[in-house]
Order: structure tokens, then C-alpha cells, then sequence
């Protein structure tokens, strides 16, 4: 992609107190053309004097998560900007001076002085400042995350309590790791984050079975011990999640399936299919978790929902979708669209014969699956408001990439590329997928890779910290030996970070050696 390209890409939702967008980034996706300033969705194309405006829609959020875009993403997209403007000025003789006093404006950062001072003689290390900035301004949005969420957290339709309402005790959701999918929660789902919600990412959607038989193990011992409020007649929700491109079906659809759509939605099923086996075979048939597969256009951010039939069988043919639901019911009053969607989620579980549940006619998962679609309609007019009908980056364009576990703080389309894993050797397809996104992103174009190893410990087990960096450690040495290539020229920065679980310390980056936190928490 040339740069004018990336920059009306940049320009697709840009405002006059926004920050100033990167310059020049080719991003790995395609960018599609807008040949009007006029909002164009395959969702709702309005006739004349006709707006796409839904009224199951809480714009009023819409704009708060836009400004959250906003300024996150802008944090992000200054780096380069104030990057290039250093290359510019390298050999001014108050070169230290400039560089820091434009990184303390711009990023609230400032730069390792040994990287600054003879850049006159050598020429600045672009991607090592890369790497400090990207890590630094993810330090910086962990920090800042309870003030940029809070406008808008407590509004979100789906809370913990209305997971509870529908028979969920804890939902476990594994999507792609793909960084499109990186919004899913706070956006596509309108679900807020809580410690009954888990995010697992893997390449493909491709679960873990045999880890997640023992998170649904330790789950469900604390449950029968008492140690989740109000669970005894709850339930465990496994939601495993696919996406596809509804523009470019075959060429920015799952990396990890080759963009092959029907092989995504099949593998993700046998996954949850074979977790039920697994459960059942091990504890008795009957013990089982629930199931459900969400699908989402990662183009639109519209979503499928595949409820299970009453055996607990997925089908990969038969889903509500969200985004012909829009367009049935633009234009009725609120309480008619409300009905009409329950009538649908109603005549799916008719079809099915059923939706499975462990309490005989308990309907938690068609309820919540009428909660999810109500709450899309909000997403799917967010894209169509903010911008423009479509995203205009349809593939790649994370900033960097993590390892280990999620980062909850840090929700929000295509920021970054996350792959799950405890060792390399386990997830090294995923990580594999991620360093090809970047090679095209960032590495050809001599910028930084970074890598961010997160783990998650708990402050309640004696030497749980210390073993968590350790861990992150030995996976940083991993990753770098695994891509020596990158590693030898400079271009592959790792850092590790840690989370306390049941403490207040987040993603709080170490040290290395010596595992000491950069940062007070």
C-alpha cells in the first residue's frame, strides 16, 4: 500500500482535536477506495431523505467508544510520526534536546539518552526507539485504562450480572487471534470486562482442549467449593470465535485457514465439540459445558451466532445474522425491532429442536444470544457512523504483537496480534502467523517487531511473581532464538510484563535480567 492510500486510510474517521495520524505505514490489508464522503454499507444503503439510523442503537456509547478509539489509537500512531521528524533533525547539534523534548510532548515519554547521543556519528537506531516508544505507550494506555474506559464501562448492555441473569457462571471466549477480533468484548459483544470473563486468543480459533478441560476443572471445584458468588445453578460458556471478510472472502478471511472460511467455522466447531467430548468421557456424561460459536465480519463487525441444538451439536449452516436483522428491522419503532429479533432467536430454537441447556427449560442461551444481537446493532451503526460503512484497513495494521496472556486493559480492533501460549514450542503456529502479519508491517520496512510476553500470576501463591517472570523470560529467550534473523539485525525487541490476578499490579514491565518492575504499581 503507497502512502497516500494508508493516508486516506487514516483519514477515515479522523476529527479536528484528534492526534495526527501516521504517515506512510503500508499496512498488510487491503485499504478499499471511498469514492464518497457518504457513509456506504452492504448493511443499510439508505434511500433519499433515509438515514441508517436503528432504533435499538445507543449512539450516545457509540461516541464514547469513539473517542475511546480515538485516543488510544492515536497514542499509538504518533510514534511514527515523531520518529520521522527525528530522522530529519539527527545531526542538529541540539539533537538530545529536540528528540526529548518532542518525545515528552508528543508520546509522554522520553528516550534512553545512550540511544540519542552519538547519532550525529552513527545515525539513530530507528527501530530500537520504535520498540521503547511501542512499549512505553502500552505501559502508558495499561496506566490510563480505568480513566479512558470509564465513560463508557458501566454502559455497555451486557454486564456480569446479565451473563448471570442467562445461566452463565463463567464465560470462556477463544477467538482468533487475529488482531480484527481484538474488540470483540467491549465492542462487536458490547460485553464488559469482569473476573467471570476470559479471553483466550488462538490462530485459527484453535483451542486447547486439554487446557481448557482443566481451567473448566478448576472452575468448576471453586464453584462447588463456594468461591464464585452466586454459581451453584450456574453454568461454564465456551464460545469459540471465527471471522471472515464479507469484501474478500478468500484473501482476508483466517490466516491461519488460508482465508478459507468454511475450513475456519468447521475447525472452530470440532474444537468445542471435542471439549464436550473430552469433559464427558472424563467426568460423566452430563458434566459438559455449554457451547456456542460466534462468527464475525470482521469488515463490518456484524455477527453470526450459532446457538447448539438441544444434544449440544453446532452447525456450521445455521446461525442468526446480524446483519440481515439490521436491515429487517430499520425503519420499526423500538419495541416492534426488540420483537422482531426475539421472534427470531424464538424460531432458530424451533429449528434446532431446541438449544441445549443443563436445566430443562432454562433458555439462558437463547436469551443471551438475543442480548449479543440487540447489542450488535450498536456496533454494526458504529462502523457505518464512524467509519464509513466499512472499515477502510480491512486486513492487518496491528501495532505489536503478545504472547502469553491477553491483555485485558487493552481492547480495541486491530491493536494488536495476540497468541496464547505457555511455551514457544506450543504455540509456535500462532506466533509464526503473527511474525508473518509483522514482516509485512513493520520488518521489511526496517521497524521494529515488538513483543510483548505477558503472564498473569496470583499474588495469593507464595513466589507466583518471580515464577511468572521467569516463565516470561524463557519464552523472550525463545522467541528470539526461534527468529535468529530478525534477532541478529535489531529488529526483534522482546519485553516481558506480569499481572497480578487478584492484586492491583498490571501488566507492569520487567526488567531483564532481574525481573524488577520499571514502573510502581
Amino acid at each position: 500500500m503507497d502512502t497516500r492510500k494508508r493516508q486516506l486510510a487514516l483519514q477515515r474517521s479522523a476529527r479536528a482535536h484528534a492526534p495526527a495520524p501516521r504517515q506512510g505505514l503500508q499496512a498488510a490489508g487491503a485499504v478499499l477506495p471511498r469514492a464518497t464522503a457518504q457513509p456506504v454499507s452492504p448493511v443499510c444503503v439508505p434511500g433519499p431523505g433515509q438515514r441508517c439510523e436503528h432504533p435499538l442503537v445507543d449512539r450516545t456509547l457509540n461516541v464514547l467508544l469513539h473517542d475511546y478509539e480515538q485516543t488510544v489509537r492515536g497514542r499509538f500512531e504518533a510514534i511514527e510520526d515523531v520518529l520521522r521528524t527525528l530522522s530529519a533533525r539527527q545531526h542538529d547539534r541540539d539533537f538530545v534536546e529536540q528528540a526529548q523534548a518532542l518525545a515528552r510532548q508528543r508520546l509522554d515519554i522520553e528516550w534512553p539518552l545512550a540511544a540519542l547521543e552519538n547519532a550525529w556519528v552513527a545515525g539513530v537506531d530507528m527501530a530500537a526507539l520504535h520498540a521503547h516508544a511501542m512499549f512505553a505507550t502500552i505501559e502508558r494506555c495499561v496506566r490510563l485504562a480505568a480513566q479512558d474506559r470509564a465513560p463508557w464501562m458501566r454502559r455497555l448492555p451486557v454486564q456480569a450480572e446479565a451473563l448471570q441473569a442467562c445461566g452463565v457462571h463463567t464465560l470462556d471466549v477463544s477467538p482468533c487471534a487475529d488482531g480484527r477480533l481484538q474488540g470483540l468484548l467491549p465492542f462487536v459483544l458490547r460485553t464488559a470486562p469482569a473476573d467471570m470473563v476470559s479471553v483466550k486468543a488462538y490462530a485459527g480459533a484453535l483451542f486447547d482442549v486439554e487446557l481448557d478441560v482443566a481451567e473448566w476443572t478448576q472452575r468448576e471445584l471453586e464453584r462447588l467449593c463456594g468461591l464464585l458468588p452466586a454459581a451453584q445453578a450456574l453454568d461454564y460458556l465456551k464460545v469459540a470465535v471465527y471471522h471472515f471478510s464479507s469484501s474478500h472472502p478468500r484473501h482476508e478471511g483466517c490466516a491461519a485457514h488460508g482465508s478459507h472460511d468454511e475450513r475456519a467455522v468447521t475447525a472452530a466447531i470440532d474444537r468445542l465439540h471435542a471439549l464436550r467430548a473430552a469433559v464427558d468421557n472424563l467426568y460423566g456424561v452430563g458434566a459438559a459445558p455449554l457451547v456456542m460459536l460466534l462468527g464475525v465480519d470482521t469488515d463490518l463487525d456484524a455477527l453470526r451466532i450459532h446457538l447448539p441444538d438441544a444434544q449440544g451439536r453446532l452447525h456450521a449452516d445455521r446461525f442468526l445474522d446480524a446483519a440481515a436483522l439490521y436491515r429487517e428491522t430499520l425503519g420499526l419503532d423500538a419495541p416492534t425491532a426488540q420483537r422482531h429479533l426475539a421472534a427470531a432467536v424464538d424460531a432458530h430454537a424451533r429449528d434446532l429442536g431446541g438449544v441445549l441447556t443443563r436445566v430443562p427449560g432454562h433458555d439462558g442461551l437463547a436469551r443471551l444470544a438475543l442480548l449479543w444481537l440487540q447489542a450488535n446493532m450498536s456496533q454494526i451503526e458504529y462502523v457505518i457512523q464512524h467509519h464509513e460503512g466499512r472499515y477502510a484497513v480491512i486486513g492487518h495494521d496491528e501495532a505489536f504483537v503478545c504472547v502469553g496472556d491477553a491483555l485485558p486493559p487493552l481492547q480495541l480492533r486491530n491493536q494488536y496480534y495476540h497468541a496464547h501460549l505457555d511455551t514457544v514450542e506450543e504455540g509456535a503456529a500462532d506466533l509464526d502467523v503473527g511474525v508473518k502479519i509483522f514482516t509485512a508491517l513493520n520488518l521489511r520496512r526496517g521497524l521494529a517487531l515488538p513483543v510483548l510476553v505477558h503472564f498473569t500470576y496470583s499474588s495469593r501463591v507464595p513466589g507466583a511473581r518471580q515464577r511468572a517472570i521467569e516463565r516470561g523470560q524463557r519464552v523472550a529467550a525463545a522467541v528470539r532464538a526461534r527468529y535468529p534473523q530478525w534477532d541478529a539485525r535489531g529488529l526483534l525487541h522482546c519485553r516481558v510484563a506480569v499481572s497480578d490476578r487478584h492484586g492491583t499490579e498490571t501488566v507492569a514491565l520487567v526488567d531483564e535480567p532481574g525481573g524488577l518492575s520499571l514502573h510502581g504499581h
